[in-house]
């Protein structure tokens, strides 16, 4: 157990932490009421998980502590923050005044998750068929889980700058292109093991 994995397993911890801090204001902006102190709260919760990303990664390889563990357990923290956030902001809505720019629309999590799942299954399939998995970062996903960032904090901050819908629409159309993407580089890697041709009678 390394002081980069403490980190991250600390990380995963705050999730549930954040959850409960967001629904709860969204029940009193329901009520009327708005306890900013839940917000803001919310907001120091997420921050500093996410600023722990780079915290735990800086740590691992300033101090050699990668380990097989931290492979697992930081992209389960990363992946579990974002859609917390996600989900949450869906089903709570954060905005009195203007509902709009208080939750994500259902599409959102939906294609959220469909990805992730999808993404989920086929290396499965991959490690399966082929017994190892190659995952090259793409450029494209790593603009998608930015946008899904910033779409989170546009409602946890309550930003006006642009409609919350645009900055949503960017966000899925990059997270629907990452996942073709990442699909198709998955057949690529059938076809390279033969796994993808008609089977010889």
């Amino acid at each position: 157990m390394t002081t980069a994995n403490k980190i991250t397993i600390v990380r995963i911890l705050m999730i549930p932490a954040f959850v409960t801090m967001a629904i709860y204001y969204g029940q009193s902006v329901q009520r009327g009421a708005p306890a900013e102190w839940e917000r803001f709260t919310a907001i120091a919760i997420f921050l500093i998980a996410s600023l722990s990303d780079g915290l735990d990664g800086y740590v691992a390889r300033h101090y050699h502590q990668r380990s097989s563990l931290g492979v697992v357990l930081d992209p389960i923290a990363d992946k579990g923050l974002l859609l917390s956030g996600i989900i949450t902001l869906s089903i709570s809505n954060w905005s009195e005044l203007d509902p709009e720019y208080g939750s994500f629309p259902t599409w959102f999590p939906v294609l959220v998750i469909s990805r992730d799942a999808i993404l989920f299954v086929g290396a499965a399939v991959l490690y399966f068929l082929i017994g190892k998995v190659q995952v090259k970062p793409k450029w494209t996903g790593k603009v998608a889980t930015v946008l899904q960032m910033v779409a989170i904090g546009w409602v946890m901050l309550q930003l006006r700058l642009l409609p919350l819908i645009y900055v949503v629409i960017a966000a899925g159309f990059f997270t629907a292109v990452s996942g073709i993407v990442y699909v198709t580089d998955g057949v690529r890697q059938l076809q390279a093991a033969g796994h993808a041709h008609p089977a010889k009678s």
